[in-house]
């Protein structure tokens, strides 16, 4: 294995690739890399100064450290946006391509079997698929949600370079397995991210009856059979009177007579 060197990390993935079918797939695939090589092109980073890998629906891109970040982070912010307006306009529904994408730096070293080992790309992976990450690309109309890391943010964001406006990102933090994960969502923070939803099928929890945020009035009943039912932070299921918090199992009865 070579020792850790320092990298930049770009991150691109295509929101519900899975749905489509072999051709589908195949188009977007092509897609997805014609975006990839234009905006790297347009931060003038030459082919030598990168390594791809193919992740099937997203692709994964190391560059040298002496590669401008603040170029490639404005070239994501202006070129990206407008390609994917240009793509999706003469597309049909079931070829549309939406992207999320994380700006990472870190130090990444390969393994004699070209695979790339680091925290810090174990880190830009965790906020790839961070469910804050994916409801921010559900709310937004321009196809594209960009995440950057802390590192990127606190060395290249907060200064306000030409391009690449402070004022537009936003402090999350991210839970995964590793412990919590700072970073900076690009426009705005998504309201009600569902944790439940790892997919991107756009299935998720199901709101609960009467919409977000409202209670049920007294006496008001509601049957929830074969379905687990978050109340008040709590999933419950069974018959129970009095509840709050924990789990519990088995057919639901809430509201209505004890």
């Amino acid at each position: 294995m070579t020792d850790p060197v320092s990298r930049t990390i770009l991150l691109l993935d295509i929101e519900k690739y899975s749905d489509r079918d072999d051709v589908e797939q195949a188009y977007l695939r092509r897609m997805l890399y014609g975006i990839s090589d234009s905006v790297l092109d347009s931060a003038a980073i030459d082919e030598t100064l990168r390594l791809r890998a193919d992740r099937g629906d997203s692709v994964m891109e190391l560059i040298d450290a002496n590669a401008s970040v603040t170029s490639l982070l404005r070239a994501l912010l202006t070129d990206v946006p407008v390609q994917l307006r240009a793509v999706n306009r003469m597309a049909s529904s079931s070829a549309q391509i939406r992207l999320r994408a994380v700006l990472a730096t870190g130090y990444v070293a390969v393994d004699e079997l070209d695979g790339w080992v680091g925290s810090d790309l174990n880190h830009a992976c965790r906020l790839l698929d961070a469910e804050e990450l994916r409801a921010a690309l559900r709310e937004r109309h321009d196809d594209f949600a960009l995440c950057v890391s802390e590192g990127v943010h606190s060395g290249i964001v907060r200064h306000g370079h030409p391009g690449v406006p402070a004022e537009d990102f936003h402090p999350i933090t991210v839970t995964s397995k590793n412990g919590p994960l700072r970073a900076w969502l690009h426009g705005p923070v998504p309201r009600a991210p569902r944790r439940d939803d790892h997919s991107d099928t756009g299935v998720g929890e199901a709101p609960a009856p009467g919409g977000s945020g409202d209670r049920p009035a007294p006496g008001t009943a509601y049957d929830f059979r074969g379905a687990d039912v978050r109340v008040d932070g709590g999933f419950v299921g069974g018959s129970h009177h009095g509840i709050s918090g924990g789990t519990f199992n088995g057919d639901v009865r809430i509201g209505g007579d004890a």
